[in-house]
């Protein structure tokens, strides 16, 4: 989330905040549906980080990265997307300095973290079915929670050294409505390649394998006998939980791509502030599309809203309750 550094005078000059050209009744609708957005975002969310903590059969490696998932994204519905979304409608950047800095920091670190908890995803999925039984003995959940701490204290630190080494606070746009971290060529690269290329990468080639390696395993179990059903119900739940995970995956490449594409253009054509801010909002309406996946294509997950709404999860040793 950057662009190249170039003259924040000019930039000034050619920036200013337009009055409101629509009703009152268009911008009051606009704002009842960024409200929608953001209770859907946070609650969405919310549940799958309840339903995975609390369900004791839910505890398993692959969940612990949907759990960091749904955590960023709750944290992108609290922080990010109602700030993100007042910006557009009011075509202007109406908070001082300080709290663009904070805006600016947490949209990169939060961002970034869901990148790379669905290039995790990818790698879990890629090495349960290439190497199902390496994988049970070798990842468990402990592990799992320990490579996910990790991911985030990594790409904190990292986010952080970006704002320092970079300049963040002599190349934050502060002119009168606007919020934009300006980067150098070389900096502007290097966030890229790390927050983009390298996890996309990662993210198609992996699925990319994964799909093969799932299409081998449905000629396989058809060929199975009656002797060896168990095995090859397993094998069509991992099937299954990679299509899902591959849905969660495709979605996420359609909101990213596009500012992805606009991220690479950026070197070479004008910024537009609107187009800009549009493709922003798309990247973070990811956050609020993922509880829908899980709920159109986890039954689990539709059973645990179930039980959290109509408070059973507050019973006696509801946390044993069987979702799966």
């Amino acid at each position: 989330m950057n662009f190249t550094e170039f003259n924040q005078t000019d930039f000034c000059l050619q920036f200013h905040c337009p009055e409101r050209s629509v009703s009152t009744a268009v911008y009051v609708l606009l704002y009842v549906s960024a409200a929608a957005v953001v209770l859907l975002t946070v609650c969405g969310n919310l549940l799958i980080i309840i339903s995975v903590c609390h369900f004791k059969q839910l505890h398993t490696p692959t969940n612990m990265l949907i759990l960091s998932l749904a955590v960023s994204d709750f944290l992108v519905g609290v922080f990010v997307i109602p700030i993100a979304i007042m910006w557009m409608i009011e075509s202007c950047w109406i908070f001082n300095r300080v709290f663009c800095i904070c805006f600016m920091l947490s949209s990169y670190v939060l961002t970034s973290t869901s990148i790379y908890n669905i290039a995790l995803i990818a790698v879990d999925r890629y090495f349960a079915l290439s190497n199902p039984f390496l994988y049970t003995k070798a990842v468990s959940v402990n592990t799992m929670c320990f490579v996910v701490l990790g991911d985030w204290f990594v790409l904190l630190i990292y986010n952080i050294a970006l704002q320092y080494f970079s300049g963040t606070l002599k190349n934050i746009v502060t002119c009168p409505g606007d919020c934009f971290l300006l980067l150098n060529e070389a900096w502007s690269l290097v966030d890229l390649l790390f927050t983009f290329v390298f996890p996309l990468t990662v993210i198609i080639i992996l699925y990319a394998l994964v799909f093969i390696i799932a299409k081998k395993h449905a000629t396989a179990i058809r060929e199975l006998n009656a002797q060896s059903s168990k095995n090859a119900t397993g094998s069509k739940s991992e099937r299954k939980a990679a299509k899902v995970l591959g849905i969660l995956v495709s979605v996420f490449l359609v909101c990213l791509f596009p500012y992805f594409i606009y991220s690479l253009l950026g070197n070479v054509t004008e910024i537009e502030v609107e187009s800009f801010q549009k493709l922003l909002v798309l990247v973070y309406l990811n956050s609020t599309i993922n509880p829908v996946i899980y709920a159109l294509f986890y039954p689990w997950f539709r059973r645990c809203v179930k039980l959290v709404l109509t408070f059973q999860i507050f019973r006696t040793d509801s946390a044993l309750t069987k979702v799966l």
